[in-house]
């Protein structure tokens, strides 16, 4: 764990900033590190001698920008400086890092960016509370146009940093550098389409400091969970690795459970279970091989079937049906307390009723895997969960009130678990954007559970072993493909 990457939120940030200043590194000193490393940046993408123009706001942002801009001038780079606001309105740190800068400060409505060869924006970092107009908003908009590279202090301005939203207009940039650690518009839609690739760059704040001011949330990346991940050693048999069961949704719905168990069979668990309603074993028996069959009659049947404890790990929901008879399946897995992983049709049928849901997973590891369509249904009626600004809150504030992890799936999957850790995914491929994908995802989870990792690291690990295997493949992607591409994941991750 100590090796996984920390995110930070503007606010946690900022505390860090003065808990480092209060430690004796003074906060002129963080900015001039932080130019530093803006101006090392800079030179990345600029060739020598080339023309580089800063934008500099009135804040903290603008102080790194005019660090940067006096470093490059000295280093021999044609610099011009634009600020936004008057010279005389800058107050402390920013006040003293202007004084580094010996030459003409413009305005940024006057800045010529046509014979540009790189723009610095340094007008806002995270501080910014509204969306931009104005001089500021035409200072983007006309960075945009310009068509040059772009490189962003901290986050691209106009990019919320709790939420990664566009306030209005932002700059769309080809780099972006940042400091201490990355905050969440970095990985969270659409902030990180605004990044390009993001350097983090070291300016003193230690990573015990990070730890104490945030410490719960992460990207989800293999440093967060590979420790954790089965590893069979000579003597392990298939009893070990534990028993996953899918349940199979009627006669012509069959196909999403198999997908699902085709999954848990890859990532690892020993062995695999379709239960199926009568009027479907066929249809699954002429499908399936390494995978076992089981007749299963509604929720007395699951019932029937989890009285054997070997039995570890359920998957309920794809294809299922959206009904009371879901539901009542569903209650038997919790009163059973099996892993359980929860998609589709198994949330769909709690839609207006997720009070029922209130608490109910706190005793059985459970995860839940909802897109935004299916979380907005199944907690509405619940504007605490479904209308916070920030997704992360809303993850996390959703696995607190059910008591499981919470999967909320997109292009930037969030992970979170009851006790308010959580992770955002950030290897996601648009080419997963196919039927059955979900279901796959749900096996994985489910497979993993099986063989005894525990929830949360569970799902993070799923979701990036999904996503990685389907990057793998690209186009032409479908979901019968997802499952044959995992034990090529499996191998880099466990080499």
């Amino acid at each position: 764990m100590t090796a996984s990457e920390l995110i930070l939120t503007p606010s946690q940030m900022k505390l860090a900033d003065l808990e480092t200043i209060a430690g004796g590194i003074p906060g002129i000193e963080l900015m001039r590190r932080a130019g530093r490393a803006v101006a090392d940046g800079a030179e990345k993408l600029a060739s020598p001698g080339a023309r580089i123009v800063v934008a500099a706001g009135p804040g903290q942002n603008g102080g790194d920008g005019f660090i940067a801009a006096a470093l490059l001038s000295e280093r021999g780079y044609q610099v011009s400086l634009g600020l936004l606001g008057a010279p005389d309105r800058l107050t402390g740190d920013a006040a003293e890092a202007a004084r580094d800068w010996t030459g003409e400060v413009g305005r940024i409505e006057d800045l010529s960016l046509d014979d540009a060869d790189l723009i610095v924006d340094a007008l806002f970092g995270t501080g910014l509370a509204r969306d931009l107009e104005g001089a500021a908003r035409l200072g983007v908009e006309r960075m945009n146009a310009s068509e040059r590279p772009i490189l962003a202090v901290d986050l691209p301005s106009g990019i919320d940093g709790d939420t990664g939203a566009v306030r209005g207009v932002a700059v769309k940039a080809t780099r972006t550098v940042t400091f201490a650690a990355r905050k969440p518009c970095h990985l969270l839609m659409p902030g990180r389409a605004y990044c390009g690739p993001v350097e983090v760059a070291d300016i003193g704040i230690s990573r015990n400091t990070l730890v104490a001011k945030g410490g719960n949330l992460f990207a989800n990346i293999p440093d967060l969970w590979n420790h954790v991940l089965p590893r069979p050693g000579l003597s392990s048999h298939k009893y070990e690795r534990g028993h996953t069961l899918v349940a199979s949704g009627g006669a012509t719905r069959t196909g999403a459970a198999r997908l699902a168990a085709r999954a848990a069979l890859r990532v690892g668990s020993g062995l695999v279970t379709v239960v199926s309603p009568p009027e479907a074993l066929g249809v699954n028996a002429a499908h399936l091989t390494a995978v076992m069959l089981r007749g299963c009659d509604g929720p007395e049947g699951l019932n029937t079937i989890l009285q054997d404890p070997r039995f570890n790990a359920l998957v309920l929901g794809p294809a299922l049906g959206i009904h009371a008879g879901t539901r009542a399946m569903v209650a038997v897995a919790v009163h059973a307390r099996r892993s359980l992983v929860l998609d589709a049709d198994a949330l769909t049928s709690f839609e207006g009723l997720a009070s029922e849901l209130h608490g109910a997973f706190r005793h059985a590891p459970t995860v839940l895997t909802p897109h935004d369509g299916e979380f907005s249904r199944l907690f509405k009626g619940h504007p605490d969960l479904v209308d916070h600004a920030s997704k992360i809150e809303r993850v996390r504030r959703a696995a607190a009130y059910t008591g499981a992890v919470v999967v909320l799936k997109g292009a930037d999957t969030v992970i979170a678990a009851p006790d308010g850790r959580a992770a955002i995914n950030e290897n996601g491929t648009p080419y997963l954007a196919t039927a059955g994908s979900g279901d796959t995802l749900c096996g994985l989870i489910a497979g993993l559970m099986a063989q005894g990792v525990p929830a949360f690291e569970a799902a993070c690990a799923g979701v990036w072993i999904h996503a990685e295997a389907g990057a793998s493949f690209g186009p032409g992607l479908i979901a019968e493909d997802l499952a044959e591409l995992v034990p090529a994941v499996l191998q880099g991750l466990l080499r």
